[in-house]
């Protein structure tokens, strides 16, 4: 039987990597802190769990992340297994059954015969035997000062994330909102509450004055726009929230037939449709503020939160000067990371480091060359990203086109192009041998 691995974090990153290891018969130990302690943004005791949202985002071709989720499904990933068998309605993207699809990550890790299970905070990196550190962006500060002390050289960065809240359906009112899709693309799946102008502006006044839950060392410069605190993008300007999460493109009132000056949409969080994410309303204003500023938007005026907003602190490495390609820490390869804490940014994203990790440490284990996902993957795309030393501001990064190379011919049309760099990228992955 070949070596034994430990993974340490049992989130999508950790799961992923032990779930490939382990179909290619490497035995594997997966450490994770839970349930005897969590982060602040945890809430059940579950692998797997879903904290900012329950959308991996666009499932479409002509996206980026459509690319990498496509990848990850030709590469045997559970996780895109679990979220396409929990998949709810959400048009174009890929929304899941929150519980569900980290219902069946557990099971499928921890019944796994070559996948042992560890609870427990771990707080020192092992100081023998292959590793691989997927312990997250809000990794305990035990294990956090090991990595420093580990990695002086390296030094850590940090960023801030926020959750959004989550509103029952029977309290919002459906008089005062519609189903609909934008541009009615798909099914009309998601929710949505207009607001006159008037309305917008009463309500962006009190969003940019309302009162902020504490939070040391907060500074908005440091917040990663992806996903920005929605007050802290309202102080941007005036009508930048409907450039924003609360653009009303696409989205006509069918009582006026018209579109509304700002619309807030909700994407259903759970498979029965009870539960609702205020969708791009990520925040770390106080609860009481959030009732009383969001209550503001017509349709949610008596809306019941099951999850108020919440604001953690995020921490990823500085990885170009401390990774290579396959996320192998250049000093000591016996040691990879994967996941957040490399600066990949996203749900997907922190799935493809772990199975691309996994891949390659499966390969050396067997023998084997390693696999040199190209560029023109998005999987091999985000890899050579977070390694590139020329990045000198490294920041944390969703995959998108623009870190691929270019097609090197014209295509009419940035839907038609995006859709032929996908097609690229498929024909050359199945070019390759990652068995």
């Amino acid at each position: 039987m070949s070596e034994r691995v430990t993974i340490i974090g049992a989130g999508l990153a950790g799961c992923e990597a032990a779930w490939q290891l382990a179909q290619r018969g490497i035995p594997v130990t997966i450490h994770e802190m839970k349930p005897q302690k969590k982060t602040p943004a945890h809430h059940t005791d579950l692998f797997g769990e879903l904290v900012c949202s329950n959308s991996l985002r666009s499932d479409q071709l002509e996206n980026a992340v459509g690319l990498l989720k496509e990848e990850l499904r030709r590469l045997g990933s559970l996780i895109l297994q679990c979220a396409d068998d929990h998949r709810v309605a959400a048009g174009g993207a890929l929304a899941v059954d929150r519980h569900a699809f980290a219902q069946a990550i557990t099971d499928a890790i921890r019944n796994h015969p070559l996948i042992e299970v560890v609870e427990g905070e771990v707080t020192e990196i092992p100081a023998v035997g292959q590793v691989i550190l997927a312990s997250g962006p809000l990794t305990s500060d035990a294990l956090a000062q090991s990595i420093a002390s580990y990695f002086p050289e390296s030094g850590y960065l940090h960023f801030f994330d926020a959750a959004a809240p989550l509103v029952t359906y029977e309290s919002v009112d459906m008089e005062s909102a519609w189903f609909a899709s934008r541009y009615d693309k798909g099914t009309p799946d998601y929710i949505n509450c207009p607001m006159s102008q008037e309305e917008y502006l009463e309500f962006w006044k009190e969003l940019c004055a309302a009162k902020e839950a504490t939070l040391h060392g907060f500074e908005d410069k440091k917040v990663f726009d992806g996903c920005m605190p929605v007050e802290v993008m309202a102080r941007r300007g005036e009508q930048t929230l409907t450039f924003g999460p609360l653009k009303p493109r696409g989205l006509r009132d069918p009582k006026t037939g018209k579109e509304p000056h700002a619309v807030v949409q909700l994407r259903r969080d759970n498979d029965e449709g009870t539960i609702y994410n205020i969708v791009g309303f990520q925040t770390h204003l106080t609860w009481p503020e959030q009732k009383r500023v969001f209550s503001m938007i017509p349709a949610l005026r008596n809306a019941e939160y099951l999850r108020y907003g919440v604001m953690h602190r995020n921490t990823y490495l500085d990885s170009p000067r401390m990774l290579d390609r396959y996320y192998r820490v250049k000093s000591q390869p016996r040691i990879m990371f994967a996941g957040q804490i490399t600066g990949v940014e996203g749900y997907v994203e922190s799935t493809a480091s772990g199975c691309l990790a996994a891949l390659e440490l499966a390969r050396r284990l067997q023998g084997k060359a390693p696999v040199d996902f190209p560029q023109e993957t998005a999987i091999g795309a985000l890899a050579l990203y977070i390694s590139n030393q020329s990045v000198e501001n490294f920041q944390p990064m969703n995959v998108n086109f623009g870190i691929m190379p270019p097609l090197g011919y014209r295509v009419k049309g940035k839907r038609n192009k995006n859709a032929e760099l996908s097609k690229r990228g498929l024909e050359i992955l199945e070019q390759l041998d990652f068995a």
